[in-house]
């Protein structure tokens, strides 16, 4: 009886190896980062890193393109999703500097630790009372309160979560983050918000770096400097929060054990990349780097991170988000309003 032979082939067998496989995926990315960043040349409100994002959401959902990033092409991007995305977070930690972010002052710098972490158990808790899983909760909690899909990148690896999970809270952190944009410069009139405060509002309830930087600029240049030094020092919180989940994750019972009775691997407190980060801001702090090597830096930052959120957005499908995500989205847009309203909060007294 012969024997009938499978369609994937082993590498070294005369099938792919593991960069063939991946070179699609990757390609795909590329080409549309690049769109991404043309697009934003063309109209700077519109933060390159959303549009990576909608661009994969698009690909994943029109039928030939869909075709593609679910088949040849999800190889390379899920590896951008994961270990892109790492490579990514180590590199932020160049736009933070702890001169900066002491310069706000004691006062500041507690209103926006409080901030954070009410956002974080308040999103928690309005996740879990929509009925939402556990782990899709702590995703959209850490991300909708320190820095969008980094944050959601950092936390799923240090709790091991599996990356398709990932996709739902980077989809309701994007929505969101973009929904900002628009929403936030509406108050400034009504509400007379100065400048300063405004500025720091945004900081400290927007997602995603390039989200605050576009809805900050609405306001000059006075909004736009306190903005981003509020909002790196919500960033320099992932560190001391994916270090929590570490070390929960290793004195949780079940990371003791599996159901039969092997003791699994324990991950580690701090993942390496989040070392890394650490690192990079460090570096930031001392000065040394001269500015064209922050930009530079900025810059890959950027692709990396571009090319990640372009693969999470690319696993995407709009017909089972509107199956299973409404829940997910009247969740997410409470948790929105209420760390908008603890951001005003806070603004107020820091630029009082």
């Amino acid at each position: 009886m012969p024997v009938s032979r499978t369609f994937r082939e082993e590498p070294g067998r005369g099938g792919p190896g593991p960069a063939a496989r991946l070179l699609p995926g990757l390609l795909t990315a590329a080409a549309a980062l690049t769109a991404a960043f043309l697009v934003h040349s063309l109209v700077p409100v519109l933060p390159a890193m959303t549009l990576a994002v909608v661009l994969g959401i698009l690909a994943a959902n029109l039928p030939g393109a869909g075709v593609w990033t679910a088949g040849r092409a999800r190889p390379g991007l899920d590896f951008a999703g994961k270990h892109l995305m790492r490579g990514g977070i180590v590199l932020l930690g160049l736009k933070v500097s702890i001169m900066d972010v002491l310069g706000l002052g004691w006062l500041a710098l507690v209103l926006i630790v409080a901030v954070v972490a009410v956002s974080f158990g308040g999103t928690y808790l309005v996740s879990r009372l929509f009925r939402l899983p556990p782990v899709t909760s702590l995703l959209v909690a850490t991300g909708f309160s320190i820095c969008g899909a980094s944050a959601i990148g950092a936390m799923a690896a240090v709790r091991r979560i599996r990356h398709v999970d990932t996709v739902l809270p980077v989809a309701l952190v994007t929505l969101c983050g973009t929904l900002a944009i628009g929403v936030l410069p509406l108050f400034v009139h009504p509400l007379q918000l100065t400048a300063p405060v405004f500025g720091a509002w945004t900081g400290a309830s927007v997602h995603d770096v390039g989200q605050v930087v576009a809805t900050a600029q609405t306001a000059g240049t006075a909004a736009l400097g306190i903005a981003v030094v509020v909002k790196l020092t919500r960033v320099l919180l992932l560190a001391p929060v994916a270090a929590l989940a570490g070390a929960h994750q290793r004195l949780a019972p079940q990371a003791a054990g599996t159901a039969d009775g092997t003791h699994a691997s324990l991950p580690p407190v701090v993942p390496l990349f989040v070392l890394g980060f650490v690192a990079m801001v460090g570096l930031r702090s001392t000065g040394w780097l001269a500015p064209g090597w922050l930009e530079a830096g900025g810059v890959m930052q950027d692709i990396l991170l571009g090319a990640a959120l372009f693969g999470l957005g690319s696993a995407v499908r709009i017909r089972t988000l509107l199956h299973t995500g409404a829940r997910a989205l009247l969740a997410a847009l409470v948790s929105w309003l209420l760390i908008a309203l603890l951001g005003l909060g806070a603004a107020l007294l820091i630029a009082a």
